[in-house]
Parts: structure tokens; sequence; C-alpha cells
């Protein structure tokens, strides 16, 4: 009697090498857009250094902290995020602008939080960065900062 040896072939199918092609050739057209210049993710980047020093500021606030209190200024070639402006807790945070431009309404520098987290200011803050792209976050009167418009 004759025993049927079936062989086992090891390997991807074409289909699979097709399929793993096109999405690299999808990730790699959508990507370079990103890596392309500085200044096309620079406002997000800022926006998103916003949020995080506006949390760190009302953390602190939170907490009873004397740096419960935020600050943002424009000089010529960087943003500099400063939380608890002329406090011994002082924090400054700096980014390269690359042409991007920051528009505040709503408020003016420095913003200092209650001790529950609420910005002292007279409703929503809108921060609007703008370069080849825009973003904003808004500061609401309750002290939840999100991107978007209020």
């Amino acid at each position: 009697m004759r025993v049927a040896t079936v062989e086992q072939v090891q390997g991807f199918t074409l289909v699979e090498l097709i399929a793993v092609v096109i999405l690299i050739g999808i990730l790699a057209a959508v990507g370079v857009g990103l890596f392309a210049s500085r200044s096309a993710f620079s406002p997000l980047l800022a926006s998103q250094q916003l949020a995080s020093a506006t949390l760190l500021a009302q953390q602190a606030a939170l907490a009873g902290n004397e740096a419960g209190s935020l600050s943002v200024t424009q000089g010529a070639d960087d943003f500099v995020f400063t939380v608890g402006p002329g406090t011994p807790s002082e924090r400054e945070f700096r980014m390269s602008r690359n042409g991007t431009g920051l528009s505040v309404s709503g408020a003016s520098f420095p913003i200092s939080f209650s001790d529950l987290g609420r910005p002292d200011t007279s409703g929503d803050v809108l921060f609007t960065f703008s370069g080849n792209s825009t973003f904003t976050v808004c500061l609401s009167s309750l002290g939840a900062v999100y991107g978007g418009g209020c």
C-alpha cells in the first residue's frame, strides 16, 4: 500500500504581497505630508502644548500651589508657555513657532485658576493657532480644555 504525502509550501500568496504593497503605498502617501515641513504641523503641536500647560496650571491650583496660573508669550522664534509666572514654582516650556501665530479671545494673560480648577475669566476662552493650518483650543468657564471651538 502506498501512502500519499502532501508537500507543504511555506510563504506568502501573491494576494497577500500585493495587499501589503498597497498598504505601504497608502501610508507613505499620507504620512509624507506630515514630515514635509515643520510648519505644517506646528499649530497642532502648539495647541497640544497649550492644553498640557493649562492642565498643569489647573492641577497646581487644585493642589493649593501658588503656581496656579498660565501665561503664553510669542517671541520672534518661539512660544513660551509659563505655568505660575512670577512665583518660585514657575515652569517654562518653549517650542519653536515655525510661522505659527496665536490669537486669544475671551481673556488676557496670565490666566489664573481657582481652587476648583476654574479659570478666573468672564466666560470661555478661545485660543487659535494658525500657520499653514489652524487649530483651536477652548478653555471653558468650568475649566475643561478641549480642541475645537467654544
